[in-house]
């Protein structure tokens, strides 16, 4: 029998267009899934109706059946799942509700009636099998989105679930915690469902690949199988099959006597968002605009797709007289206004640019670059002044957008590339000034 069943599960949030459309899957004890798919498919839905959340905590239109461990998800709540099922979302602030590490890996144990004397003992467990034992006792409104994560993880783990649903689940963990994330996820007995928008780490770690478009299940199959239908059908999502959209190497420029770079290098592939960072003066808007064709290096080679570059404080560019005029100069008006919709903007399309606030305008610039779909997207500072909500929707953008393009970011902003990006590339300032 198998662990999970999901048959014919079609739901539509109040008032909304079908999320899901006739899913049906099994999942069996221990099996490792990895689930891909565009933004808006219905992955995170798929998981909370596996949760017990869809239909009970997000109210909707819900048909077919979801049974997991033999519980009928439409007749039993989420609580009375817990025992079975465990979940770790993108925004793992959103689940902590205790204000000690220790107390917030306990909780789940405590609401789910185990035994006392073993609480403790597991709660260690957990936490050391995420790494996190040295955050025991720390409060948890001090931690970084990293360890909030990590803690989320281990307060799922302590719950030793039979299948354990984790959405973009290294979104705020830098390149290294989430391999690392991923080698702990791969030995765990339970069965394991991951929704990611970054495939190759997932890829490298599972034995079943899903792929959703629509509200649809359109590939089930095995990892080898799953590969051959990606590089046929959606080879983007494959790990090896991304171009090089950028290529800087040996680069050398000075403003007048003041050396700036000198043998840099960089390369950036699609699929992949890389963040640009280090000490100011370092160069790195220098190398960005090279490595977008708006400088010549005078030393090296640059190459390029066809690019566009945001620069710092964009709004301050603007030219039109409406705000669907702006992001129509490089593109036409339907693409125009998917990428206004896209950056929450789409009831301003008629007003004047100048009547938006400071932080609408950067949007509209963004808007405006993403809606010339460059192969290659540069973005210098995009979160500076910008509220954690903002900063929160455009690394949620950037990686559903990712693996079309090829993206660099210029940033000081180190928790904000840690999460959003895949690569983190570091410039040192040059110690010489040429005579």
């Amino acid at each position: 029998m198998a662990l999970a069943l999901v048959e014919n599960l079609g739901f539509s949030y109040s008032g909304g267009v079908p999320v899901l459309d006739g899913v049906t899957l099994e999942i069996a004890d221990g099996e490792h899934i990895a689930l891909f798919g565009p933004s808006g498919c219905g992955k995170s839905t798929l998981l909370r109706a596996l949760a017990g959340l869809v239909p009970h905590f997000h109210g909707g239109s819900f048909s077919g059946r979801v049974v997991v461990g033999g519980i009928d998800t439409r007749e039993a709540r989420p609580a009375e799942l817990a025992g079975v099922v465990a979940s770790v979302f993108q925004d793992p602030e959103d689940q902590i509700v205790m204000s000690k590490v220790v107390n917030e890996v306990a909780f789940g144990l405590e609401n789910t009636g185990a035994d006392p004397g073993e609480i403790w003992a597991r709660v260690d467990q957990a936490l050391a099998l995420v790494g996190a034992e040295q955050l025991a006792d720390r409060s948890t409104g001090e931690l970084s989105g990293g360890e909030l994560q990590r803690v989320s993880l281990a307060s799922a783990l302590a719950l030793r679930p039979r299948l354990l649903l984790l959405d973009e689940p290294t979104s705020q963990l830098d390149p290294e915690a989430a391999e690392a994330f991923f080698d702990l996820v791969e030995h765990l007995p339970c069965a394991v469902l991951v929704s990611e928008q970054r495939p190759a780490r997932p890829l490298a770690h599972c034995a079943r690949v899903l792929f959703m478009d629509g509200g649809r299940i359109v590939l089930d199959r095995p990892r080898e199988e799953a590969l051959e239908w990606l590089a046929a059908h959606r080879p983007l999502y494959l790990p090896h099959a991304p171009d090089l959209v950028a290529h800087c190497s040996g680069v050398r420029f000075s403003y007048g006597d003041r050396l700036v770079l000198d043998g840099a290098s960089l390369e950036v592939r699609r699929g992949e968002i890389v963040a640009l960072v280090g000490p100011n003066g370092a160069g790195k808007t220098t190398l960005a605009q090279i490595a977008a064709g708006l400088l010549e290096p005078q030393a090296g080679e640059a190459t390029r797709q066809p690019a566009a570059y945001l620069v710092q404080d964009p709004g301050r560019h603007l030219v039109t007289e409406r705000v669907i005029d702006e992001v129509a100069l490089g593109a036409d008006p339907d693409r125009a206004r998917i990428a206004l919709a896209q950056l929450g903007l789409a009831e301003y399309a008629e007003r004047h640019p100048r009547d938006l606030s400071a932080g609408e305008r950067e949007r509209l610039a963004l808007a405006a670059v993403l809606a010339m779909r460059p192969d290659f997207l540069v973005l210098d500072e995009p979160t500076r002044g910008v509220d954690p909500e903002r900063k929160a929707e455009l690394a949620r953008l950037l990686r559903a957008e990712a693996p079309v393009r090829g993206t660099l970011v210029v940033t000081h902003d180190l928790p904000w590339a840690a999460e959003v990006a895949d690569r983190i590339v570091e410039l040192d300032v040059l110690e010489r000034v040429r005579a």
